[in-house]
């Protein structure tokens, strides 16, 4: 029976803060906030010492940012300007200055397209430390480098001993790491980008953890920039299952509605609907799975998909193009935001 399956032995595979508590946690170790920014969201999690206990994350600040689209040009710039504003804020919280140097790694496989969000920012990133090695830079432009570790597969070198020789090396005042996520929530993929002062665990989203990227290790701030490029089958189903349950609750709330009788069931946005369905309506709809309460019901879908090794990791198709345009966007905000005279046309 699935309430008899253990999950101890299994954690939800997400690397966003906003996926790992509710409200009934908050102010105990956690607090949350949140504002809206037009259609984009920016929500505010603190998770102290407490915190850490109860959602499995480094304590710090952590800024996620959701939004809807940022394919064409408007959304784009609205969602960057974000991104600027929040970055910001983060340095500035970590006490960094303006004249400090930094060193912005891009973790991930760069050939792997969901795990190159990091070498892609990269791509875009202004570096100026050679410069100042060669004599005077303009005034507004940070003494800043780049380095892609590229992944412990291809290298056959963990990654953080060779971003421990790099640092020995530069000797940069701060850190910013960029790296591919996962998230439990398929409303988040390539939807959502997280900023945090709490540094970064590498792998952690896939079950490959490595050693963790954060102050504590190198002594100096480690900001971490992120976004979840894929999602667990097991996810996939929940999600699914409860999509369902409010597409169930919507038609028994509308069965009487004539504005609705000319609408095609592919164009009717259940989403929007506060219904939800009795626990009656669960049982005589779903039959003994609608008796099931969230963990027997993830119980149930882990013990059908694990031992087919059918809870792939999945991403969207259109993740080519739009990996392009979230790498774009994260290394113009990182330049914008360390470089006061940064100016793209020059």
């Amino acid at each position: 029976m699935a309430h008899e399956i253990d999950l101890k032995n299994y954690s939800v595979r997400t690397d966003m803060v906003v996926d790992t508590f509710d409200a009934e946690v908050e102010n105990k170790g956690i607090t949350h906030t949140s504002v809206n920014i037009g259609d984009i969201l920016v929500e505010d999690v603190v998770v102290t010492k407490n915190g850490e206990k109860i959602c499995g994350k480094k304590p710090g600040v952590y800024k996620t940012i959701t939004f809807k689209d940022i394919t064409d040009k408007d959304n784009y710039k609205k969602v960057e300007e974000v991104v600027i504003n929040n970055l910001k804020n983060v340095l500035k919280s970590s006490g960094i200055k303006d004249r400090d140097t930094c060193l912005i790694i891009g973790l991930g496989n760069p050939k792997s397209t969901p795990d190159s969000l990091g070498p892609k920012a990269i791509d875009n990133v202004l570096v100026t430390r050679y410069l100042y090695d060669l004599g005077e830079v303009e005034e507004g432009y940070r003494n800043t480098a780049s380095f892609i570790p590229n992944v412990t597969g291809v290298t056959g070198i963990e990654t953080k001993d060779l971003i421990n020789g790099i640092v020995k090396t530069v000797k940069p005042d701060f850190l910013i790491v960029i790296d591919a996520l996962a998230s439990s929530s398929i409303e988040r993929v390539n939807k959502t980008i997280q900023i945090t002062d709490a540094g970064i665990l590498p792998g952690s989203g896939v079950g490959n953890s490595r050693e963790a990227l954060n102050k504590d290790t190198y002594k100096i701030p480690v900001i971490a920039i992120g976004v979840p490029t894929i999602v667990d089958a097991l996810t996939i189903c929940y999600d699914t299952f409860n999509y369902m349950k409010k597409k169930f609750s919507y038609n028994i709330d509308n069965v009487d509605s004539s504005k609705l009788k000319f609408v095609d069931s592919m164009h009717q946005n259940y989403l929007d609907t506060d219904r939800e369905l009795t626990k009656e309506e669960e049982e005589k709809i779903l039959g003994m799975v609608g008796t099931l309460d969230d963990e027997d019901f993830k119980s149930l879908l882990l013990e059908v998909l694990s031992p087919i090794d059918y809870n792939l990791m999945v991403t969207p198709k259109e993740i080519d193009f739009v990996i392009d345009k979230l790498g774009l966007l994260i290394g113009n905000s990182i330049n914008k935001v360390l470089h006061n005279g940064y100016n793209p046309t020059n």
